[in-house]
């Protein structure tokens, strides 16, 4: 076509005066030159001057090659074989304008013919063609970048054309599948690659929703390679339309084999590092720095009375402890933070929301990250409330056994003493039995015996009643009203009490209850009030007032009295020993206050005593309110 134009244009110019043909040239809609046969400029059009830079210079009668120093050999080539005879030759080149502006020209040649047809010169015409040359560099670029990218990652491309039914596989797709470079597929070998069941299934399904429905995909599938290799594929397809009509289908396949290979193994390592933590018998956990926890194991699920861990994650201890324990607990969190140190088997208690409390030994150890930084922490907590209780009544049966051999060494003392007396006693008497001879002293003399033996009889049940408290270790002690059992047994005591004018001021709070074994409860009561009343001042009427008071973990009942009270300094020590009197008393045994006192300790509590001779005596006696 361009050859035409400019051949027409040739033969027109042979009959045209020269002035109208310089006019006529001037005018041309393109970039035109003519130039001799000595490559020199002879006419040139406007559009020539403009679209070159040339400005004012002028370039009529100046070598083409002189104008242009960056011609190109194939373009010299050309324009020598041009006025030789050929034409219609086209090149591109290069052209750097006066602003260091890299432009291209497509430059079309044709031989010039004077009215006899002989060659004097040649006719260029050139057009810009920058945009055209720089976008197709764009693109050879982009498919450079595209095939490399490809490559490296190994993803491969493919398109399917419906009309002509053809398959076209790039090379990254033939080396995934183990194909040569000549290998022609078809549409329904390339389904067949993939592993027969799932996959097969799958990528048929989602070729024909492509075709029928328009819908792409992208799964992740299996297929067996040409050479029987079993490899993980991700394979993604799209329908093409043109003109809103189908033409076919175009997707990628990227091997991921690797990929698959690694999560698997990453997946058997969770599980297996699952397993260890959900079988440890250990409290494990792993927090954030707001101290919200991000991984539980089964122990600290069950601690918490969940079934699953996703009803802790996220949640910090606020959310699941008391504000006390949970302050706590934050506080070793920041600092174990801040300071990067560990803690670790610190005792801890801690009390759930329900409110039960457990004794753990806890390990906290900051979790450091690129930064330096502790990202978080995990702690290590394990449940050691059955060794403290364990401890406590390890020691307890220390401080049992420690008591009671310290009553075993005295009641030694006390048995032997008693015992060594009742037999010089019942010796000496029958010493004297076998002596005498006259029949009323022997009379009498057994009579004293049988007095003694009665007395080496209630000394025997005495201490019976001793051994029995002090060996009973399983007390079953009970909520007892103490208002109400006092009450009672002072009105069970009436008789003796009116008797001697006593007067009892029960002023125990009426709605405490105390933890007590009963029988030791009613003994208790009916010793101290009946030593009151024995032991009154014969000047004025017994007065006997009954208190309660709460302190620490004990319920503290007072018996107050009015009677001659005891010099604690002479007698403290031996207040509350067996077969201890003393006064003048002649129903006084010594016993009362030693088996009350036993039943006290038997049951975790204590007597305290303060008393002034003449004013009267208050015991206190502390019944252990916690056990």
């Amino acid at each position: 076509m361009p050859y035409t134009l400019v051949g027409n244009f040739n033969i027109m110019l042979r009959g045209t005066p020269t002035t109208a043909a310089n006019y006529l040239i001037k005018q041309l809609p393109k970039a035109t030159a003519f130039i001799n046969s000595k490559f020199e400029v002879v006419h040139v059009s406007d559009r020539w001057i403009t679209d070159f830079d040339f400005g004012k210079r002028n370039v009529l009668g100046k070598s083409i090659f002189d104008l242009f120093d960056s011609v190109s050999d194939d373009l010299k080539e050309l324009l020598e074989s041009c006025l030789m005879g050929s034409g219609g030759e086209t090149g591109v080149e290069r052209f750097v304008d006066r602003s260091k502006k890299e432009r291209w020209f497509e430059w079309t040649n044709i031989p010039w013919f004077d009215d006899k047809e002989n060659i004097i010169g040649i006719i260029i015409q050139a057009e810009e063609v920058t945009a055209r040359i720089l976008q197709s560099e764009k693109l050879k670029k982009l498919e450079l970048l595209l095939q490399n990218k490809s490559e490296v990652a190994g993803i491969g491309s493919w398109e399917y054309d419906t009309f002509t039914q053809q398959l076209h596989w790039c090379p990254t797709i033939r080396k995934i599948k183990g194909v040569a470079d000549d290998y022609i597929p078809t549409a329904e070998e390339a389904i067949n690659f993939y592993k027969e069941g799932y996959s097969r299934n799958t990528i048929a399904m989602a070729v024909e929703n492509a075709k029928n429905n328009g819908t792409p995909w992208h799964e992740k599938l299996e297929m067996i390679t040409a050479d029987g290799r079993e490899i993980w594929v991700i394979a993604a397809g799209k329908p093409l339309y043109r003109d809103g009509q189908y033409i076919g289908l175009l997707g990628t396949l990227q091997e991921i084999t690797e990929h698959v290979n690694s999560e698997n193994k990453i997946k058997e390592s969770e599980t297996l590092l699952r397993t260890v933590i959900d079988n440890l018998p250990l409290n494990l956990y792993i927090k954030d720095r707001d101290s919200r926890k991000t991984l539980v194991n089964r122990a600290e699920c069950e601690y918490l009375g969940v079934s699953s861990p996703e009803e802790i994650l996220g949640k910090d201890d606020y959310d699941l402890y008391d504000k006390e324990i949970a302050d706590i607990s934050r506080q070793e969190d920041l600092s174990v933070m801040r300071s990067l140190t560990p803690i670790y088997s610190r005792e801890t208690l801690n009390v759930t929301s329900d409110g039960s409390a457990t004794t753990f030994l806890t390990s906290k150890i900051p979790l450091i990250g690129k930064d330096g930084r502790a990202s978080g922490l995990m702690g290590i907590s394990l449940d050691i409330s059955n060794l403290k209780r364990q401890e406590s009544e390890l020691r307890n049966l220390i401080n049992v056994t420690s008591l009671q051999n310290k009553k075993l060494v005295n009641f030694a003392h006390i048995v032997s003493h008693n015992l060594r007396s009742h037999t010089a006693n019942f010796s000496m008497l029958l010493d004297f039995l076998k002596d005498e001879k006259d029949e009323a002293e022997k009379e009498n003399i057994l009579k004293m015996l049988t007095a003694a033996s009665n007395n080496l009889l209630e000394t025997l049940e005495n201490l019976n009643e001793v051994v029995t408290i002090n060996t009973n270790v399983n007390l079953d002690k009970k909520p007892v009203r103490l208002y109400e059992r006092a009450h009672t047994i002072v009105e069970s005591l009436s008789g003796f009490l009116q008797n001697a004018d006593a007067k009892i001021d029960n002023r125990i709070c009426p709605d405490l209850d105390v933890k007590v074994v009963p029988a030791y409860l009613d003994s208790i009561l009916m010793n101290f009030i009946t030593n009151a009343v024995k032991y009154k001042d014969p000047s004025r009427p017994p007065q006997i007032t009954l208190t309660t008071e709460k302190k620490d973990n004990y319920i503290v009942l007072g018996i107050a009295d009015n009677g001659l009270g005891i010099d604690l300094e002479r007698y403290g020590e031996k207040l509350f020993g067996m077969y201890k009197t003393f006064h003048e008393n002649d129903e006084a045994r010594g016993i009362g206050l030693y088996i009350t006192k036993n039943q006290v300790e038997a049951m975790g509590g204590f007597i305290t005593t303060s008393s002034e001779v003449g004013k009267g005596t208050t015991f206190k006696i502390h019944f252990n309110d916690k056990d």
